[in-house]
Formats: structure tokens, sequence, C-alpha cells
């Protein structure tokens, strides 16, 4: 039996729990954040778990964590560190040419000429988005450059606190009706997605944001081939072994959108039926070391 050490006690290691168990692993909470942990005395011992899933999305308490547990992670630090910096995974995928939004990365603090001239780049609405933020937190939308430039004091002022460790955010063309998918990628395979819909009465009321936990309705789909393609070059890009890629079809494109190196598992019949197979050979291969 291997012992799984899981940070998040939510819907992910609620879902994994069962099916894992049956495969011979078992799934235990390690909570790390909101509580005391004593250094010298750790509730944890080096020896009692073999893998991590997945490394603590708050970085200092999975400092601590990995300190004191010692164990591989699947995905390890490096990987959260990197899906989390939005505008570095653009990069990376536009010099692999693959398709993502246009989008300007500004890195406080810059003067309003500057930010006047990466609004007049774009045809608004555009997409204000704290770099390193999830689930939609922080995101924003102006549809012209007084709201742009209101949009931009707010983060300065935020900003202007120095212990605030991200101190840049991103400018996104508005693709409108855009159908958000969310597809999983385990270890560079294709193993499902979602099509993340907001109900119509939000989208009657100015929602646009499809996140699930902003209230969007998660349906499982069947991708096209190309499409499934794509969002394993770009884990393969990335080099991240578990990992939910964001995709945005308008009419006339297909581009994507974010990455999530802690992504949410959903329910079983939503992924490919070998999902869990798959899942629990990663954890045995990340446990080897």
């Amino acid at each position: 039996m291997i012992d799984l050490a899981v940070a998040n006690d939510q819907e992910t290691f609620e879902r994994m729990r069962e099916p894992l168990a049956e495969r011979g692993i078992q799934v235990q909470h390690v909570p790390v954040r909101e509580r005391t942990i004593p250094i010298s005395d750790p509730p944890w011992h080096p020896d009692e778990y073999d893998v991590g899933f997945v490394y603590p999305g708050r970085l200092m308490e999975g400092g601590v964590a990995d300190a004191l547990l010692e164990v591989p992670w699947l995905n390890d630090h490096e990987a959260v560190l990197t899906s989390r910096n939005k505008a570095e995974v653009l990069a990376r995928l536009e010099r692999a040419d693959l398709p993502v939004p246009k989008s300007v990365y500004v890195s406080n603090d810059v003067g309003e000429a500057e930010l006047i001239d990466v609004f007049e780049r774009f045809e608004p609405p555009v997409v204000v988005k704290p770099n390193s933020t999830t689930r939609g937190v922080g995101v924003a939308k102006a549809h012209d450059l007084d709201s742009f430039l209101g949009i931009c004091d707010y983060l300065s002022l935020v900003h202007d606190y120095r212990a605030t460790g991200d101190q840049s955010f991103l400018v996104q063309e508005f693709l409108p009706d855009a159908t958000d998918y969310r597809v999983m990628v385990l270890e560079g395979k294709y193993v499902g997605a979602v099509e993340r819909r907001l109900p119509d009465a939000a989208v009657s009321e100015g929602q646009w944001k499809h996140n699930v936990h902003r209230g969007a309705d998660a349906t499982g789909v069947d991708l096209p081939d190309a499409w499934r393609d794509l969002a394993e070059s770009v884990a393969t890009e990335l080099e991240i072994p578990v990992l939910g890629v964001d995709l945005l079809e308008t009419d006339h494109r297909l581009v994507v959108n974010e990455t999530n190196a802690r992504p949410t598992i959903d329910e079983e019949t939503k992924y490919d039926p070998t999902f869990y197979d798959r899942l629990a050979a990663a954890i045995r291969t990340a446990a080897q070391g």
C-alpha cells in the first residue's frame, strides 16, 4: 500500500480517495494551512508518507511541508510555480507557436502614458488579470480607457504594499461568447475534459467568468483530436505531469487561456475510463523517485 499525502481535503480529496484505495493507494489528508505546526515537534514523520499530491498552493506552507514530509510530489514546487505565473506560461506557449490570446504583461509601477499605449493595442473591452491568482479572483473587464485606468490604479494601490510578492498583471483581448473548456492532461496524455458554462440567468445579469467556483456548471465533453493534441502539447511544453489546460473557443479561434497545476479532479464519469489507472501509475512512478 502506498501512502499518499494530500494537502487539500476538498473536492479532489473526496473524489480520489475510494478509486485510488481500490488500486492500492491510501489517500490521507495532511493539513498545512490555517493551523499551527511545531517545527521541532511536527505532526508528521518523514517515513509516514511515500508521495505527495500535489505541492501546496500556498508556497510558503508548501516549503515547510516539503521539508518535514520529505516526499516527492506529483506535481512539485517548480510545476506549481510555473503554472501560477500566467505571463510566463503565455510567453512559453507563444514561443512554441501554440495559440494564446493577445496579451501584454505589465510590471508595476508603470506610468499612465504606458498604460494608455497598452489599452490602445486592443479593441475594447479588455480583460485585466492579476498574474498569479486563481479561480478568477481579481479578473476584471474594462470597456473604456477611464475604466481601464481606474482598475490599474487599484492594482497600483495593492502593489504599493511592499510585501506583495507579485507586482504584475496581464491585459488581454476579450473573446466575446467564447466557450470555456477545462482539459485534463496526465503525464502528457489527454484523459478528459469538461465544458464550463454559466447558467443563462447569470449570463443575462452580466456575468462572464466561467469558473466553477463562481457558479459555472462543468459538463463532461468529448473533444476533437486536434483540441486534445493542443492540450497535450501545452503540458509537454511546460513539463507538468498533471495539468488542467483552459481552452477558449470562438467561431474562428481556439486559444489556450490559462493552465492549472493544481486542478480540481471532477467526477469520474467525466474522464476517460482509464483515468484512475493512469493516475495510480503516475503516483507509483513519483513515489519511486
